[in-house]
This record gives structure tokens, C-alpha cells and sequence, in this order.
């Protein structure tokens, strides 16, 4: 019993970052990862370990989020199968690239990149969105992958704030972009055990993967139910906190 007392305290506070984080990650697209990794890296884990468990984790928390926005609406589904197929492929050479290389040296480059996005939208959503198809999206999966799997987080900051630069609408920019992770994900999950095995899933990830996959449903909701601008209006505040953090860790 005191085992399992001490076990349940120790695990608690992931439980909490992976309920609020999925809850943010499902309601605008982003976040997750960013923050799930920043809390490992945080306690000591090794970078290509803290991404290869918070993609584990992801695994499961996606899967239940995309299923939550679709039952929704929330999912254009050309958008997806346009997303996915790169993002896959981006997201296998990222998971090689952080396992045998390391990748930080690029980390503040596309940390401020996606702060200075972060601005635009905030900008933008005091206008009247006005909805428009975007038209960079393959290469746009591809990078999202690649920089989601060797920066241990980022396909949604990546993938849904260039989406919304281009006009596309923020319900079905995030529901897509939030149920094609769960096959980016999926994939850098394999990729990185066959690399580093099962090291990586650590008391830590079962307290995030049980806080996330009972939080993802309530995200998809907030995304159907919020209107547009206040939607971009989050996300550029939420891009612009974690990019500054992410980047003060980086620099420190």
C-alpha cells in the first residue's frame, strides 16, 4: 500500500501537466509536446528520450483526440491525407536524425521563428478572419515532422500556425492537424524504439499519458465551440509563451 501511495504521488504531477496540456493541444493545436518535453528535459531525462516518451505517450492521447474531432466535425479530410503522408516520412528522418545527431544547434532558430508567428497571429485575429485553401501543405507536413521528432515536439506549432498565416480556417486547421498527428506520431514512436528500445518509458510517461488521455476529448470540443479569432488569438499567445521559454532554456 505504501508502495502504491508513493507511486501515486510521485506520478500525480505529470498526470496534471498531461491533462492541461492535452487540453490545450486539443483546443488550439498545439502544445503537448512542447510542454511534455520541456517538463522531462526539466527533471534530467536525455533529449532523444524525452521525445521518444512523449511521442509514446502521444500516441495514445492523439488517437483518442483525433477520434474526438472527427465525432466533432472538426476534420477536413483531403487536408489530412495531404499532411500526413509527408508528415510520416518528415518524421522518421527527424527521429534517426535526433537518436544518432544532435539537432540543437537549430532549436533558437526555430524558436524565434515561431514566436515572430506567434505575433502575426495575435495581430491577425483582431481582424475578421476570412477563410481561404491553403496552399503549401506537403512540405509543410514534412518539415512539421521532421522538426516534431529531432526537436521533441512541434508538429502542431509548426503545421497549424503556418496553416492559419495562410488563411485556412482555425476549427479544421487544428482538428486536422490535431488527428494527423496520431500517424506522425505513431511512426516516430516506432522509429525511435527501434533505436533506443523501451528505455524511455519512464514513471514520468505513464503520469503524462494518463492525464492526456483523459483530457482529450474536452479539447476537440473547445475547438468546435470557440469562434475563430478568439481560437487564432490563443494560439499565437500560446506559440509566442512556449517559443520565449523554449528559447530562454535553449540560450541559458
Amino acid at each position: 500500500m505504501d508502495f502504491s501511495l508513493a507511486t501515486l504521488e510521485a506520478i500525480a504531477p505529470f498526470i496534471l501537466v498531461g491533462f492541461a496540456a492535452q487540453t490545450i493541444d486539443g483546443a488550439l493545436g498545439m502544445a503537448f509536446g512542447t510542454i511534455s518535453n520541456t517538463m522531462l528535459l526539466w527533471i534530467g531525462v536525455p533529449p532523444a528520450a524525452a521525445s521518444a516518451g512523449v511521442h509514446t505517450v502521444e500516441t495514445f492521447t492523439t488517437a483518442v483526440s483525433g477520434i474526438s474531432h472527427a465525432i466533432n466535425r472538426n476534420v477536413d479530410w483531403t487536408l489530412l491525407l495531404r499532411l500526413t503522408i509527408p508528415g510520416v516520412a518528415g518524421g522518421i528522418l527527424g527521429a534517426y536524425v535526433l537518436s544518432n545527431i544532435d539537432a540543437g544547434i537549430a532549436k533558437p532558430i526555430i524558436l524565434i521563428y515561431l514566436a515572430t508567428i506567434g505575433c502575426y497571429l495575435l495581430w491577425r485575429s483582431r481582424h475578421k478572419p476570412d477563410p481561404k485553401k491553403p496552399r503549401i501543405v506537403e512540405p509543410l507536413g514534412l518539415v512539421g515532422g521532421f522538426l516534431d521528432a529531432a526537436g521533441g515536439g512541434g508538429w502542431g506549432a509548426v503545421v497549424t500556425s503556418n496553416l492559419l498565416v495562410q488563411g485556412a480556417h482555425p476549427r479544421f486547421t487544428i482538428g486536422t492537424v490535431s488527428a494527423a498527428e496520431f500517424f506522425v506520431t505513431a511512426t516516430i514512436s516506432a522509429t525511435f524504439i527501434s533505436q533506443l528500445g523501451w528505455e524511455a518509458f519512464t514513471l514520468a510517461t505513464v503520469g503524462l499519458l494518463i492525464g492526456g488521455v483523459v483530457a482529450a476529448p474536452f479539447g476537440a470540443i473547445l475547438a468546435k465551440r470557440v469562434p475563430a479569432a478568439p481560437l487564432m488569438a490563443l494560439v499565437g499567445v500560446i506559440l509566442i509563451v512556449t517559443s520565449l521559454f523554449g528559447l530562454y532554456r535553449a540560450l541559458a
